[in-house]
C-alpha cells in the first residue's frame, strides 16, 4: 500500500470527495483517506502521479510519503501538530477584533456604554465601523472562504462551504441593510464575525484533541534512538542510527537505548522493553538472547550484532502497524462516509428551503435569513467523519502501549465480534519447550542416582526430550559420568556402556525389549501418558532404575485466559498436530471446550472452516504450520514470539506472547466499537435535532428560536465532544475483567452419530508404527478417524457407522501388530 499526505481537507465531506476521486482511477483497487492524520493509503497499479493529479483535480493537495528508510521521521512530520498553533494565532486576532466590534454593536447600542462623540446618534458611522471590523474578522479567517468556495467550484461543498455561506450571507445582508438605511437592529455584522470566531474555537479544540489521540504513535516515534556506538576496526565510533548496517557490532552501556534489533554476543544486562511490549519487569539478557531497538539497557554492558536495522526493526514495524491501522477504514465507517458524501448539499438545500418557507409565512427577510444561517452553521459533517477514526487511533494506540498490535482498522473492529477462539497447542497454550515433570525411581535407587545415569546418556543425545532431562540435571547440579559405545536408535531409544554394564533408555515399547517391567510400572506409565506426559525409562543390565516423565507444560496464564474468554461468551477450541491423549490432557488443564488433535497444517485450516459454520472464528498460533489456519480464520492472532510467517499471516500480533492478551485484545476491540457507536450516535443525533431546531421548527410550538451565534457555538463543540469521548478509551485497563459483559456461550447443537472404540495394540515402537496403523484403520469403510499412540499402545477409532471388531482387528494385524482388545 502506497501512503500519501493530503492537504486542504477540513471535514468528512472532503475525505469522501478525495476517496471518490482516487477510487475512480483505473488500476486503483482500494483507497482509504484518514481525516484524523491527513493521510491516504492506496492499493493498486496506479502511479503516484495519477493519484496526486486526481487529488489536485478534486481541489486538494497531495504528496507521496517517502518510505526509503526514514520511516519514523516521515511519520513524525506527518503527525506534527502544525494546525493548532495557526488556529491559536487566528483565534487571538479574531477575539481581539470581535471584542471591539461587540463593544460598539451591543455594548453601546443595547447597554449605553460610552462611545466617541462622533458616533453618538450617527447610525451610518456606527454601521460602517461594524462593517469594517466584521470584514477584518473575515479576512483573518479567510481560509474558510477560500476552502469553502473552492470546494463549491469543484462541485464538492464541505463544512467550510457551510460556514462561508452562513457568515457571508449575514455580512452581505447587513451591508445591504446599512446602505438601504434600514433599522440598526437589522445589522448582523457581529453575527458574521462571531460565527467565524466560534467555529475557530471549535476547530482549535478539535485539533488539540485530535493531537492527543495520536500521542501513543508519537510516543513510539520518539523512542527511536538518534545515534549508536559501533565497533569498527577495533574502535568504538558513534554514528547516526541510520548508518548502522546489518552485521555491525554495537555496544550499549547502562542507561542507553539499543539502536537496532540484534543478538547479544557479549555481556549480561537487564533490559527494559516496556515501551515495546507493555511488560514492566526488565528482561534478563545474556549471550545468544535477542534485543530490540529502543529498549533501554538498565544495568550491565552488552555487545550485540545487528540483525534488523532501519525500517525492519521491531519498533519500526510497530509504528507501521499502528500508522496503517489509522490510515485504513473500519467497515462501520462506511455508514458515516455515505452520509458525509451528500451531507453538505442536503444542508444547503434545507437552509434555502427554510428561508423561503419563512418568507412565504410572512416573516421579514432578516428573520428568515437568520433561520437559514443558523441551519448552515449548526450542521456538522466533521463529527460524522471523526466518529470512527479518532476511536480507531485511540484504540490502536492503547493496544500498542500494551503490546497488542492491530494491523488494520478492520481488525480492531472485527476482533470484538468473535464467537469462537481456536488455539494452537505448542507454543501457544503450552510453553513449546519440554520440561521434566516427574521422577519415579525403582526400589533402592535415589533420584540423584537416576538423574546421574540419565544425564550421562542424554547429554550426548540431540532429541528434544533429552534436553529436558539434561536441563533438570544441570539445575540440580548432578554430576555426569563418562559412558562409552553410545548409540542412538531412531524412534526407539539409546544404549551405552558404563564400566562393562549395559545402559538403556527410551520409550515404553523400547524398554519392554531391554528391561524387566513390573505391572505397577506399566500402570504408572499409563497414568503419566493419560496426563499428557511422555515417560522415559532408564535401566542398567536389564534392571529398571526408574522413569523420568517429560511434557510440554502448559503456560501459567493459559487457564486464566480460557476462563476470561468463557466469561466473555466465547467458545474455546484447541487444535493441534499432537496425539489425542496428550492433547486432551493439555485441554483439560487449560479448560478448553473441545480438542481437535492429530491434524496436519491443512487439517487445521479445515477445522477452522468447520468452526466457521457456528460463528466468527479467531485462530491463535505461532508456527509456520499455523499460517494457513491464521489466514483462513475470520481473525488471525499471532503470538509475537512466533515465526515471521505466522506474524505476517495474522491480523493481530501479541508482542508479549501471553495468552491472556487474547481476551485483552477482544476486550479492547469491544470497548473501541462501543466508543464508535457512541460517537456515531452523538454525531447523528446532534444533526438530527440541531438542524430542525435551527430552522425554527419549535418557534410555532414553544416560541423557541436559535440565534445564529448559539448555533455556531453548538457546532464548534460537537466535533470536540466526539474526539474527547474517544480519548476516554485511554482511561480503561484492558486487562480488567470488570469491563466484560458477562454472557453465556452459544450452545452448538449438532446431530452426532459418531461412535468410538479403543483398540489395545502390542508391537508398536515408534511414530512410523503409529502412521502405518492409522493409515490402515482409516482405510476401513465406516472409520472417520483413528488417533494412534505407540506410547499408550492404543488406537482410538471414531466410527461414522457400525464396524465389526473383526474388521478393525484385521486392519491392524495386516500390518504385523497384535490386537489385545477392542472396547
Amino acid at each position: 500500500m502506497r501512503q500519501y499526505r493530503v492537504t486542504g481537507m477540513s471535514c468528512a465531506a472532503c475525505s469522501a470527495r478525495v476517496e471518490k476521486a482516487v477510487s475512480s482511477i483505473p488500476g486503483v483497487e482500494s483507497c482509504s483517506v484518514s481525516l484524523l492524520t491527513n493521510s491516504m493509503g492506496v492499493e493498486g497499479s496506479a502511479s503516484p502521479g495519477e493519484v496526486i493529479a486526481a487529488v489536485e483535480a478534486a481541489g486538494y493537495g497531495a504528496s507521496e510519503r517517502d518510505e526509503s528508510g526514514e520511516h519514523e521521521r516521515n511519520e513524525d512530520d506527518l503527525l506534527k501538530d502544525t494546525e493548532t498553533p495557526a488556529l491559536k494565532r487566528r483565534l487571538i486576532a479574531s477575539v481581539s477584533v470581535l471584542a471591539v466590534l461587540l463593544y460598539f454593536s451591543m455594548g453601546s447600542v443595547m447597554w449605553g456604554w460610552p462611545q466617541p462623540s462622533f458616533l453618538e446618534g450617527n447610525h451610518v458611522a456606527m454601521g460602517l465601523l461594524q462593517m469594517i471590523l466584521s470584514a477584518a474578522v473575515m479576512v483573518i479567517n479567510r481560509r474558510f472562504f477560500i476552502s469553502g468556495f473552492r470546494s463549491l467550484r469543484h462541485r464538492a461543498p464541505n463544512m467550510d462551504t457551510l460556514v462561508a455561506l452562513g457568515a457571508g450571507a449575514a455580512f452581505v445582508y447587513s451591508t445591504y441593510a446599512l446602505f438601504a438605511m434600514k433599522n440598526m437592529h437589522e445589522l448582523y455584522f457581529e453575527s458574521a464575525a462571531m460565527i467565524l470566531t466560534l467555529i475557530t474555537v471549535g476547530k482549535m479544540l478539535e485539533a488539540r484533541s485530535k493531537g492527543k489521540t495520536t500521542d501513543a504513535l508519537k510516543g513510539l516515534m520518539r523512542l527511536a534512538p538518534e545515534s549508536a556506538v559501533i565497533i569498527k576496526d577495533g574502535r568504538e565510533i558513534e554514528v547516526p542510527v541510520e548508518q548502522v548496517k546489518k552485521g555491525d557490532h554495537f555496544v550499549v552501556r547502562p542507561g542507553e537505548k539499543i539502536p537496532a534489533d540484534g543478538i547479544v554476543v557479549e555481556g549480561m544486562s537487564a533490559v527494559d522493553e516496556s515501551a515495546l511490549t507493555g511488560e514492566s519487569i526488565p528482561a534478563e539478557k545474556a549471550a545468544g538472547d535477542m534485543v530490540s531497538a529502543a529498549a533501554i539497557n538498565q544495568s550491565g554492558f552488552i555487545r550485540c550484532e545487528a540483525t534488523r536495522v532501519g525500517r525492519d526493526t521491531t519498533l519500526s514495524q510497530i509504528i507501521k502497524m499502528v500508522s496503517d491501522a489509522a490510515a485504513t477504514k473500519a467497515p462501520i465507517a462506511r455508514i458515516a462516509d455515505r452520509v458525509s458524501g451528500v451531507f453538505v448539499p442536503v444542508v444547503t438545500v434545507i437552509a434555502a428551503v427554510t428561508v423561503i418557507c419563512w418568507l412565504t409565512a410572512g416573516q421579514p427577510i432578516g428573520f428568515a435569513l437568520a433561520r437559514g444561517i443558523s441551519v448552515l452553521v449548526i450542521s456538522c459533517p466533521c463529527a460524522l467523519g471523526l466518529a470512527t477514526p479518532v476511536a480507531i487511533m485511540a484504540g490502536s494506540g492503547m493496544g500498542a502501549r500494551n503490546g497488542i498490535l492491530f494491523k488494520t482498522a478492520s481488525s480492531l473492529e472485527e476482533t470484538g465480534r468473535i464467537d469462537i477462539v481456536a488455539l494452537d497447542k505448542t507454543g501457544t497454550v503450552t510453553k513449546g519447550e519440554p520440561e521434566a515433570t516427574d521422577i519415579v525411581t525403582a526400589e533402592g535407587v535415589t533420584e540423584d542416582e537416576l538423574l546421574s545415569f540419565a544425564y550421562s546418556m542424554e547429554k550426548k543425545s540431540e532429541h528434544p526430550l533429552a534436553k529436558a532431562v539434561v536441563q533438570l540435571a544441570e539445575e540440580r547440579k548432578v554430576k555426569a559420568v563418562d559412558v562409552s559405545e553410545f548409540r542412538t536408535l531412531p524412534g526407539n531409544g539409546i544404549t551405552a556402556k558404563l564400566h562393562g554394564s549395559a545402559l538403556a533408555a527410551g520409550s515404553l515399547s523400547f524398554a519392554e525389549t531391554k528391561l524387566e517391567l513390573a505391572a505397577d510400572v506399566r500402570e504408572k506409565a499409563g497414568e503419566l501418558a493419560r496426563q499428557g506426559k511422555t515417560p522415559m525409562f532408564f535401566g542398567r543390565d536389564g534392571r529398571l532404575l526408574g522413569m523420568i516423565a517429560v511434557a510440554d507444560v502448559i503456560k501459567e496464564d493459559s487457564p486464566e485466559a480460557v476462563r476470561q474468554l468463557h466469561e466473555m461468551g466465547i467458545r474455546v477450541v484447541m487444535i493441534t498436530g499432537d496425539n489425542r491423549q496428550t492433547a486432551e490432557a493439555i485441554g483439560r488443564q487449560a479448560g478448553v471446550d473441545s480438542v481437535v488433535a492429530q491434524v496436519l497444517p491443512d487439517g487445521k485450516e479445515k477445522a477452522i472452516v468447520e468452526l466457521q459454520k457456528d460463528g466468527k472464528v479467531a485462530m491463535v498460533g505461532d508456527g509456520i504450520n499455523d499460517a494457513p489456519a491464521l489466514t483462513r480464520a475470520d481473525m488471525g492472532i499471532a503470538i509475537g514470539a512466533g515465526t515471521d510467517v505466522a506474524v505476517d499471516a495474522a491480523d493481530v500480533v501479541l508482542m508479549n506472547s501471553r495468552l491472556t492478551d487474547v481476551p485483552a485484545a477482544i476486550r479492547l476491540s469491544r470497548l473501541t466499537l462501543r466508543n464508535i457507536h457512541q460517537n456515531l450516535f452523538w454525531a447523528f443525533i446532534y444533526n438530527v435535532i440541531g438542524i430542525p431546531l435551527a430552522a425554527g421548527i419549535m418557534i410555532p410550538l414553544l416560541g423557541l428560536q436559535l440565534n445564529p451565534m448559539f448555533a455556531a457555538a453548538a457546532m464548534s463543540l460537537s466535533s470536540f465532544c466526539v474526539v474527547t469521548n474517544a480519548l476516554r478509551l485511554n482511561m480503561y485497563d484492558i486487562r480488567d475483567t470488570k469491563h466484560d459483559r458477562k454472557k453465556k456461550i452459544k450452545t452448538i447443537k449438532k446431530e452426532d452419530n459418531t461412535m468410538e472404540k479403543t483398540i489395545r495394540i502390542e508391537g508398536m515402537m515408534c511414530q512410523h508404527c503409529e502412521a502405518a496403523v492409522k493409515k490402515s484403520l482409516e482405510a476401513v469403510e465406516g472409520v472417520k478417524s483413528a488417533q494412534v499412540s505407540h506410547e499408550a499402545g492404543s488406537a482410538v477409532v471414531e466410527l461414522g457407522e457400525n464396524v465389526a471388531d473383526e474388521v478393525l482387528k484385521k486392519a491392524v494385524e495386516d500390518k504385523d501388530y497384535k490386537v489385545v482388545s477392542i472396547g
